[in-house]
C-alpha cells in the first residue's frame, strides 16, 4: 500500500471513529428534575427505585443513555416521569421496566417526553442508530395525539381523573413541547429526519398551541398580565392543581412563556401585546430589599423525602439584593402569597411548613431575564 493510500485510509478510519466517538456529549439538563425526584423524593408510582450508590453513565456515553431512554419508552410512545436516564440499571431493574411497557401512565411533567425526544434526535444524528429515529418519531406522534382541540396540553396523557387534565405550564410542560415543535419547524439539523406529513401536523399543532397560550393570559380591567401554572382546559381560566398550588398569577411560568413568545419570528400584534402586558406586570410585581437564604437547621426526615435534611430557608432583608418575585400573586389584589398542603393562604414563607418551605421554590428571579431582553426585543 502506497503512503498516499495508507494516509487516506487512516483519515477515513479516524473520521468514522469521530462520527461515533464516545467523547461527544448531548445536553442532559432536561432530565435533571426527574432524576432528582427518583433519588430524593418518595414516589409510590415508581416501577423501580434506585439502589444505594446507583452508578451513572458518563455524559459522553451517548449510546448507553439513549438505550436507557428506549427502555423506558412506553408502548403508546410516551415516557413516565421521575427516573434517571443516566442510571446504570441492573438486569432486574431492566426486567421490571420491560414489564411496564404497556402501562399508559405517561406525561410531560418534570420535562418528560419532549426531553427524551430531543435527546434521541441528537443521538440519532451522532450514532445513526435507526431505533433512536423511530423512537423519537413515536414520541412526536404521542405528543401530537395528546393535544386538546383548543391547542393546550394536559400534564398526563392518556388523561387522569384529577387536576392533571388542566392545560399545564407548570415546570415548563407546555412550553417544552412548543419549543420542541419550534425546533422542528425551524429546521434544526438534528430533526432533519422528520417527514413532511408530520411537519404539517406539527405546524398545525404549534399554531393551535400559540393561540391557546394567548387565550390563557390573565386579563384584568382590560390589561393583559401574566399566566397561572395551569389553566382550565375548557374555559382557559386559572385553575388549582396540588393543594398548595392555588389559582394565581405565577411569575416563574409567566417568565418562561414570555421568553418563548419573544423568540418567535415576525410576531403578530397579539403576541406583541401579550409580551408588553407581561413585561409591565413583571415591573409592577418585583420585590426589592429581600433575598432567600439557605441555612443549616436541625436534621429532619420528611415522609415525602427519601433522605434526611439539615436545610431550611429564610427570607433576609438586604437593601442591596437584586429584584426578586414571589411565585404566587393573588388575582385582582396582586398580593404575594404562600400556601401549604391544607390549601391555606399564608402571608409569609416562614409560615409554610418546613417540608414545603425547603421542597418548593416560593420565589423566583426568572422575570429578570425577560426585563433584560425586552429593550432589544422591542427595538427589533
Amino acid at each position: 500500500m502506497c503512503c498516499k493510500t495508507l494516509f487516506c485510509t487512516v483519515v477515513m478510519l479516524c473520521s468514522a471513529l469521530y462520527s461515533y466517538s464516545p467523547q461527544q456529549k448531548i445536553d442532559l439538563s432536561g432530565f435533571i428534575n426527574s432524576a432528582h425526584h427518583w433519588y430524593d423524593v418518595s414516589e409510590k408510582a415508581n416501577i423501580i427505585n434506585p439502589r444505594p450508590n446507583q452508578p451513572q453513565y458518563q455524559k459522553n456515553q451517548v449510546k448507553e443513555i439513549a438505550d436507557n431512554i428506549l427502555l423506558y419508552q412506553r408502548d403508546n410512545g410516551g415516557w413516565p416521569k421521575n427516573y434517571d436516564m443516566r442510571a446504570v440499571l441492573t438486569e432486574l431493574q431492566k426486567q421490571e421496566i420491560l414489564k411496564a411497557k404497556s402501562l399508559k401512565h405517561t406525561t410531560f411533567d418534570n420535562s418528560t417526553t419532549f426531553s427524551q425526544i430531543r435527546y434521541l434526535a441528537k443521538a440519532y444524528q451522532t450514532v445513526k442508530d435507526e431505533r433512536y429515529k423511530q423512537s423519537a418519531l413515536a414520541g412526536i406522534d404521542f405528543t401530537l395525539s395528546a393535544q386538546y382541540d383548543n391547542g393546550g396540553w394536559p400534564q398526563f396523557y392518556p388523561l387522569l381523573d384529577n387536576y392533571t387534565t388542566h392545560i399545564t405550564f407548570n415546570d415548563g410542560a407546555m412550553i417544552g413541547i412548543m419549543n420542541l415543535f419550534k425546533d422542528i419547524l425551524d429546521n434544526e439539523p438534528f430533526f432533519s429526519f422528520v417527514d413532511d406529513a408530520r411537519r404539517k401536523k406539527i405546524k398545525k399543532a404549534f399554531d393551535k398551541g400559540l393561540d391557546c397560550i394567548l387565550r390563557c393570559q390573565i386579563q384584568e380591567d382590560g390589561n393583559l398580565i401574566g399566566w397561572c401554572q395551569q389553566h382550565d382546559e375548557r374555559d382557559f381560566t386559572p385553575a388549582k392543581a396540588r393543594a398548595y398550588e392555588l389559582p394565581a398569577i405565577c411569575n416563574a411560568e409567566g417568565a418562561q412563556i414570555t421568553i418563548f413568545l419573544m423568540g418567535l419570528d415576525n410576531p403578530t400584534q397579539q403576541v406583541i401585546n401579550a409580551v408588553d402586558g407581561a413585561v409591565k406586570w413583571f415591573e409592577q410585581s418585583k420585590i426589592l430589599g429581600i433575598r432567600v437564604e439557605e441555612i443549616e437547621s436541625t436534621e429532619i426526615k420528611f415522609a415525602s423525602r427519601v433522605n434526611t435534611t439539615k436545610r431550611d430557608r429564610i427570607v433576609v432583608n438586604d437593601p442591596n439584593a437584586p429584584p426578586i418575585w414571589a411565585r404566587f400573586y393573588k388575582l385582582k389584589t396582586h398580593e404575594p402569597f404562600f400556601s401549604n398542603r391544607k390549601s391555606e393562604i399564608l402571608k409569609t414563607m416562614a409560615e409554610v411548613d418546613r417540608e414545603r418551605r425547603v421542597g418548593y421554590s416560593w420565589y423566583t428571579y426568572k422575570p429578570q431575564e425577560v426585563l433584560d431582553k425586552y429593550p432589544a426585543w422591542k427595538n427589533k
